[in-house]
């Protein structure tokens, strides 16, 4: 609220935009939008005079404005091409006032068929202005380098079985997609892969098309530098594990990346209200997404995800907007290439602006006990801890490389399911005997079952056991710890006393 008040204080200008609406939505608010678009953004306050007022949104209205506003917004038939945009209300003296975050666009936009720039006196209709509107697209081409035409390249230099297998996504998300009525031509036109350059009028496929559906050797060519390096780098630090080296098209890279985790990286178990959900999967679906989305693509800097102990990192190149640890609370989401996000939120593999860091930030504390960092500059880093469960000997020394053990337990807090798991006879084991028993170390467990291999301990006994709740650590904030124990859950407990009725 300190800042919006802040930005009335500063009144209107280049980025800051104020309307009245009291009970409806002024015509030129559209106008206002399409200027931001397509100069450098803007916040656009609803319920402040010109002045700098604060006469607010009637609460009666704030519902049908709010519907009227994202409405409108998403039709190409107001503006296009189409955006998404929120609208965030809130309180000042007393009073609603909705505000509206517009970023830059890598398009250039039209509001009812004009195109529309931003200067400190308002909204400057340029449509016939050959020479603003020449302008205006080179320095969008310029900026968002996801736009950059190949002239050379047509629909023979992408991958056609990779467009079906888009539009048929596209329907299955969505059942009024427009995406499965049409040809492949028209579908790249629809998601701005296809452009024509104003300038020399040469029509061709865009960088973003290439990188989303082309044939690998065309990517190369127009990337030579392309790659997204997975490494999995535990016990060889100086070199690594396991490594795939992904120099494919964003679609594909994608899933490898997913299916690199999914490997290397255990799912715990984890109820949201009375449903599991995959949280590994609903974090590194962001961070993929982000890696593949917000890339600067003519830089050469190779994109990264390193599996470490105790932690994944991610490094892509980038054009900042800000340096330093982003804080989610505050910060103002910025697209990158728009173009390619919005093609990812098309298939279902990104959600809106925004909305993806907020669930990266609500997993990834229950995840890794800490929250995930974002860290903005020349490169985009991503951190992301996840339990890393040491497995040492009698004496406490830790198993490395030199033993040629590594072990690996996933573990959330604890959640009593609703549904009650497999159990299976070795947990059930463990449970009563630590009901007897009382708190343990994994080396008391293993002497009580006559057990030698502390792998067999950790992944029959120890990982299910905690993954459905029936035991916890003694020292949950420290797992690698020596003095580390069990003990029953009140879960564990009622099971016990279920299994004897």
């Amino acid at each position: 609220m300190a800042d919006l008040k802040a930005l009335i204080k500063q009144g209107e200008g280049i980025s800051v935009e104020f309307k009245e609406c009291r009970r409806t939505l002024n015509r030129d608010v559209y106008k206002t939008v399409c200027a931001f678009l397509n100069r450098h953004g803007g916040d656009l306050l609803l319920g402040v005079s010109d002045a700098g007022a604060v006469t607010g949104v009637d609460p009666d209205c704030v519902g049908q404005i709010k519907r009227d506003f994202v409405t409108a917004i998403n039709n190409p038939q107001k503006i296009s091409p189409a955006c998404y945009l929120s609208v965030d209300e809130v309180r000042i003296n007393g009073e609603t006032v909705l505000h509206i975050f517009v970023p830059e666009s890598s398009q250039v936009h039209r509001c009812n068929e004009r195109i529309f720039d931003r200067n400190e006196d308002g909204d400057l209709d340029i449509t016939d202005h050959t020479r603003m509107v020449s302008d205006l697209y080179h320095r969008k081409q310029a900026t968002y380098s996801e736009n950059k035409i190949y002239p050379y390249a047509t629909l023979e230099h992408l991958r056609k079985d990779l467009i079906a297998k888009c539009r048929k996504i596209a329907g299955l998300q969505r059942e009024d997609h427009p995406w499965p009525a049409m040809d492949d031509l028209d579908l790249l036109k629809s998601a701005q892969l296809y452009q024509t350059d104003p300038e020399t009028g040469k029509s061709g496929v865009t960088l973003a098309g290439i990188l989303l559906l082309g044939k690998d050797d065309v990517i190369l060519t127009a990337v030579p530098h392309h790659r997204t390096d997975l490494i999995l780098r535990k016990i060889n630090l100086d070199r690594y594990d396991d490594r795939d080296l992904v120099c494919t098209n964003l679609i594909e890279s994608y899933e490898r990346i997913m299916a690199f985790v999914a490997k290397h990286l255990s799912d715990p178990f984890y109820l949201e209200g009375d449903m599991r959900i995959s949280i590994r999967d609903a974090i590194f679906r962001e961070v993929a997404s982000n890696i593949l989305i917000h890339r600067e693509y003519m830089n050469a800097f190779p994109a990264k995800l390193i599996i470490e102990r105790g932690q994944v990192r991610t490094e892509n190149s980038n054009k900042p907007h800000g340096f330093g640890l982003i804080n989610p609370e505050t910060f103002s989401p910025f697209p990158k290439n728009p173009v390619i996000a919005r093609f990812f939120r098309e298939i279902g593999r990104a959600d809106e602006l925004g909305s993806g860091v907020r669930r990266l930030m609500k997993y990834g504390k229950a995840y890794g006990g800490s929250d995930p960092e974002l860290i903005e500059g020349d490169v985009f880093k991503i951190i992301v801890k996840y339990p890393d469960f040491d497995i040492r000997d009698d004496q406490g020394r830790q198993a490395g490389p030199e033993s040629g053990v590594l072990v690996e337990v996933q573990v959330t807090p604890t959640v009593t399911p609703t549904v009650t798991p497999t159990v299976t006879p070795t947990v059930r084991a463990l449970l009563e005997w630590l009901h007897k028993a009382g708190e343990s170390g994994s080396t008391e467990i293993r002497k009580a079952f006559g057990l030698k291999d502390r792998v067999h301990v950790h992944k029959s006994y120890l990982q299910p056991a905690l993954q459905s709740g029936y035991i916890e650590m003694t020292i949950p904030d420290k797992p690698n710890s020596r003095l580390q124990k069990y003990r029953l859950t009140d879960a564990g407990k009622r099971l016990l006393e279920s299994a004897q009725k």
